[in-house]
């Protein structure tokens, strides 16, 4: 009986040692299948134009190129990496390239999320809750950087957590890390944030004693890890071009990922929060003010932002792994039942998985051709503004990313930051033509010679009204206007 407990419990480490990859591998073939869900924001467009750009010419950006309005203005490009390596698979792959690029990096996160819980939680919760973290997270999942920088975001949190659960201070050896994510994408802010509360939940319950010495020796990795974020091309102008989002004020409210939470109806969010309470008052959960403080921080910032969910939803569960586990404690198995073939067992099982993956993305590339959603690429209306030499367009938000990507110069595009509140605002007014001196006004100030704007937009059907404007081309996606000649006032008299 004995040496059958003993398999027993090797069998059941093996098994928990694969379920990382399985969970991995089972997301990764889920995305792939509805790969061109991941396809559906114009910014996909300028990213890879901006890698192609930074590879071609061996640089990286300082200052804006692809645009009218801010031409030469200083920007620089925080996604630089991201940017990279989804031009890199667009040129070798075309669209499947970048689908499968993000694909990976979200496999890799359930993956590594899996593997941080799996300390703590059983099997069936740990993947339950991945589960329930790519749920919340699915309108945000696209081909753009901040799902590459998702793994990496994960990784960091969760071994900050677990150095704070056991009271101990963080390796230094984990600040590459760090500079990853720098290079991948500007979220790397947060990863700096959350190294105060994960110290504080580190010498809440140690030995007073204890307490200074450890304190500092987290003070001393935060420093490390914020000289770690400047490793990038940009050195210390990344932290500066990385904050610039945060300072757009009242448009934040406008651009739609950064809009507040809206439980007008009944949203995957909304249960969530609800679902969080109500474990909270069922298991009896007891939690330290730095643990509280890191659940208000992240359920603050989805409320705020829809695009901040992913990090509710991954890194919330992290924060509440312990205290859950506490609960109902995982038994602790024999490692020295585990031998070296069985080992071997274990790696020839995630050769296989792995193997499977990637047969399965072979033969699904060969009869299906992923494609960007038709209501950000108005192919035939650009088409036609080359055909008439459209040199200054007054184009829709969502068209900038495709306009770039042909080599378009734009009047806006998704890179807010370089424009700024005032000129946005100012724009989405115009647009929606709450202020029709708005709309008049832009056009004449930045000599627009046609408009390219969302076939609904009011501007459009205000346009159609106003004089020395006329509509020559219109279909379900983008209508355009050009100045009618014979209408126009000459720039002399105005």
């Amino acid at each position: 009986m004995s040496l059958s407990f003993t398999n027993s419990i090797a069998t059941q480490s093996r098994a928990r040692a694969l379920v990382p990859l399985c969970v991995g591998a089972g997301a990764y073939l889920f995305f792939l299948y509805i790969g061109d869900t991941l396809l559906q924001d114009s910014d996909s467009f300028w990213q890879i134009k901006i890698g192609q750009w930074i590879l071609d010419h061996g640089a990286l950006p300082y200052s804006d190129f692809y645009s009218f309005t801010r031409l030469g203005q200083p920007w620089i490009s925080t996604s630089w990496l991201s940017q990279v390596l989804y031009a890199l698979s667009f040129a070798q792959w075309g669209w499947a390239g970048p689908v499968i690029l993000t694909t990976l990096a979200i496999a890799l996160s359930a993956a590594i999320f899996v593997y941080l819980l799996d300390a703590h939680l059983e099997i069936p919760r740990s993947v339950l809750f991945a589960m329930l973290a790519l749920f919340l997270s699915l309108h945000h999942l696209l081909a753009r950087p901040h799902i590459l920088a998702l793994p990496v975001m994960v990784a960091w949190v969760g071994l900050l957590m677990m150095t704070a659960d056991r009271k101990s201070s963080p390796s230094w050896l984990w600040l590459p890390l760090m500079s990853l994510w720098a290079n991948l994408h500007g979220g790397f802010v947060l990863g700096l944030a959350l190294i105060g509360p994960m110290a504080l939940e580190a010498v809440w319950t140690v030995d007073a004693k204890k307490r200074v010495p450890l304190f500092l020796r987290w003070f001393a990795f935060g420093v490390a890890a914020l000289l770690a974020a400047c490793v990038t091309p940009y050195g210390w102008r990344t932290l500066l071009g990385a904050t610039n989002i945060l300072n757009l004020g009242e448009l934040l409210s406008v651009i739609s990922e950064w809009m507040p939470a809206n439980f007008a109806t009944f949203s995957a969010f909304e249960g969530a929060l609800l679902g969080l309470i109500a474990i909270g008052f069922y298991r009896g959960l007891v939690l330290s003010p730095p643990r509280i403080l890191l659940i208000l921080l992240f359920t603050w910032m989805a409320l705020t932002h829809v695009r901040s969910i992913e990090a509710f939803a991954f890194l919330v569960p992290l924060v509440l792994a312990k205290p859950l586990g506490g609960l109902s404690p995982l038994a602790e198995p024999d490692g020295q039942g585990e031998t070296w073939p069985a080992r071997y067992v274990t790696a020839l099982g995630a050769l296989m998985i792995v193997a499977a993956a990637w047969t399965s993305t072979a033969i699904y590339m060969n009869h299906h051709r992923f494609t960007f959603t038709m209501t950000q690429t108005p192919v035939a209306a650009v088409d036609l503004l080359q055909q008439r030499k459209a040199q200054r367009i007054f184009n829709a938000y969502q068209f900038g990313g495709y306009l770039i990507s042909r080599d378009i110069p734009v009047f806006v595009d998704g890179r807010a930051e370089l424009y700024g509140e005032t000129f946005v605002m100012d724009f989405f007014k115009a647009v929606e033509a709450k202020k029709l001196d708005n709309l008049t006004r832009l056009l004449e100030e930045h000599r627009i010679d046609a408009t390219l704007l969302v076939a609904d937009a009011p501007a459009a059907q205000v346009l159609d009204h106003i004089k020395g404007w006329k509509r020559i081309y219109a279909d379900d996606i983008a209508v355009i206007h050009v100045r009618d000649d014979a209408q126009a006032v000459p720039a002399t008299a105005r």
